[in-house]
C-alpha cells in the first residue's frame, strides 16, 4: 500500500511548487500526494490527517490535537526554517519525526532584507534625498542560513559585515569574510544596520528591547525578518519616541503598527504580510525539499533535518 503524504496549507504553495512536488512523488510509486488547500475549518484539517503517513505544512499549526488525530503519521515537515507552529513535544511523545527545510528560503529572505533597507534609506521614494548602502556597516544577529546570505549580499553592496551568534564558531564567520562580534550589545552599537534572524523561543521573546535598541548608532535601522514576538513592542515605541533618527522595517506586522506609522512617517516600513519566502524560487525549493525529505525518511531512514527529540 502506498504511503500518503498530505500537503495541508491554509495558504497554499504556488501552483508551480505543487506541480514540482507532484513530479517528485510521481517518480516514487510507493507514495501518494494529497492536497488540502485553502481550508477554513480546523475540522477539515483534523479529518484530512487521520490516515496519512507524512504531513507537509507551511504556517499551519500542527498542534497536539492535530497530531493525536493522525493515526498513522510518522513525519511532519515544515516548508521553511521556523517550526514553532509544530508541537514538538507532542510529536516526540507519539514517535513522530519533525523536520524543517533550512536554507530553502534564505536567499529570498536576504533579498527582502536589502529591499527594506533600500526603502528606508531612500525614504520610501517620496522624493527626499537619501543615503547609500556602500561604505555602511551591517550587523547580522544570528548567523544561520539566512544570515550567511545577508552577509554575501552585504559584501556585494560594498558594506562592512559583522555578525554575532554565540552558537556559531568564529572561524566560520571569518572564513566568510565576516567580522565576529562577541556580544549583541556591541553589534548594535557599532553597525548602521542590524538584520535580525534569531528564532522565537523562551530565550528570545521580547529580547529586542529598549535597553538594547538604545545602544544603536545615530541614524541606524533595524530590519526584522525573523519573528514578531522577539520584539518588545513597548520598547520599540519608546525607541521611536526618544530617537527620531531610528528606523525600523519588518515583514512582521507589530500590534502597534498604526501608532508607529501615524507618528513616525517614513522611518518605518511594514510589508502587507510575511514576505520572506514569497518568491517563486523559494516556494518551489521549500516544497520540493519537504516532499523529498519525507520520501527519504521512509526509504532511507534519513532524519538529517530532524528538529525534535526522539521518544
Amino acid at each position: 500500500m502506498s504511503k500518503v503524504i498530505l500537503v495541508a496549507t491554509e495558504k497554499p504553495f504556488a501552483k508551480a511548487a505543487v506541480d514540482r512536488m507532484k513530479e517528485v512523488v510521481a517518480k516514487n510509486p510507493d507514495f501518494e500526494l494529497k492536497l488540502l488547500e485553502n481550508y477554513t475549518d480546523k475540522q477539515e484539517f483534523l479529518d484530512a490527517v487521520k490516515d496519512v503517513d507524512g504531513l507537509i505544512i507551511r504556517s499551519d499549526k500542527a498542534t497536539r490535537e492535530v497530531l493525536e488525530a493522525a493515526d498513522n503519521l510518522k513525519v511532519v515537515v515544515r516548508g521553511g526554517a521556523g517550526y514553532d507552529n509544530i508541537d514538538c513535544e507532542a510529536a516526540t511523545e507519539k514517535g513522530i519525526c519533525v523536520m524543517n527545510t533550512p536554507g530553502q528560503n534564505s536567499n529570498a529572505v536576504s533579498e527582502l532584507v536589502f529591499g527594506m533597507m533600500l526603502n528606508l534609506v531612500r525614504h520610501q521614494y517620496v522624493g527626499k534625498p537619501g543615503t547609500e548602502l556602500r561604505g555602511k556597516s551591517i550587523g547580522i544577529h544570528a548567523y544561520g542560513n539566512a544570515g550567511k546570505c545577508v552577509a554575501r549580499l552585504g559584501k556585494g553592496f560594498g558594506m562592512d559585515v559583522y555578525a554575532h551568534d554565540p552558537y556559531v564558531d568564529r572561524s566560520i564567520m571569518e572564513n566568510d569574510g565576516v567580522k565576529p562580534v562577541d556580544s549583541r550589545e556591541e553589534l548594535y552599537a557599532i553597525c548602521d544596520f542590524i538584520s535580525l534572524h534569531i528564532p522565537g523561543n523562551d530565550e528570545t521573546v521580547n529580547s529586542i528591547n529598549f535597553e538594547l535598541l538604545s545602544k544603536m548608532k545615530e541614524g541606524a535601522a533595524l530590519i526584522n525578518t525573523a519573528r514578531k514576538e522577539v520584539i518588545d513592542e513597548e520598547g520599540l515605541k519608546k525607541m521611536f519616541s526618544e530617537r527620531p533618527d531610528f528606523c525600523y522595517g519588518s515583514d512582521l506586522t507589530p500590534d502597534c503598527k498604526d501608532e508607529i506609522c501615524t507618528t513616525c512617517g517614513d522611518r518605518s516600513f511594514f510589508t502587507a504580510k510575511k514576505m520572506g519566502a514569497q518568491t517563486a524560487e523559494a516556494n518551489i525549493n521549500a516544497g520540493v525539499a519537504a516532499v523529498t525529505q519525507i520520501i527519504n525518511f521512509f526509504e532511507k531512514g534519513d532524519e538529517t533535518f530532524r528538529v525534535n527529540k526522539k521518544a
